[in-house]
């Protein structure tokens, strides 16, 4: 009576082998998930260094703390400055003198565009963490 099942009970077996791997949660990459909400007015003249496209300046917030960075007249980017790479290092990158290039040369070993977050030099594969802005003419909103 149960010997049709006996042979299938190998075949069910290997099945849920084969299928098990992909009920596993996949780790996260990149940095912890923070809550960013932030809002600023940018003609403060604490944020001067944003006035114009090609400003930038270092805030508090995210994981590591931000750049933001002035695209355009009504674009801004605002990466983290936690170092994806390694995440758990807790790597922190810094603008070089280019202004155009965030790195970090002691713990990740990467650099990074201010200008999107991406990856231009070494071991990341992953780039900065990029947070949504939006921007009214005089309030920029910094957020996920």
């Amino acid at each position: 009576m149960f010997r049709p099942f006996r042979k299938a009970i190998p075949i069910v077996l290997v099945g849920a082998l084969v299928l098990a791997p992909g009920c596993r949660k996949a780790k996260p990459g990149g940095i912890p998930p923070v809550t960013v909400d932030i809002s600023i007015n940018v003609n403060n003249p604490s944020y001067a260094d944003l006035a114009v496209p090609g400003g930038w300046l270092y805030m508090s917030g995210g994981s590591q703390g931000l750049i933001v960075y002035r695209v355009s007249n009504n674009e801004f980017a605002a990466m983290d400055r936690h170092c994806p790479y390694q995440a758990q290092d807790l790597c922190r990158v810094y603008v070089d003198d280019s202004e155009v290039i965030a790195r970090d040369t002691a713990c990740c070993h990467s650099a990074f565009l201010i200008t999107d977050g991406s990856v231009v030099e070494g071991p990341a594969a992953l780039n900065l963490q990029r947070y949504n802005t939006t921007f009214n003419g005089t309030t920029l909103r910094i957020y996920n």
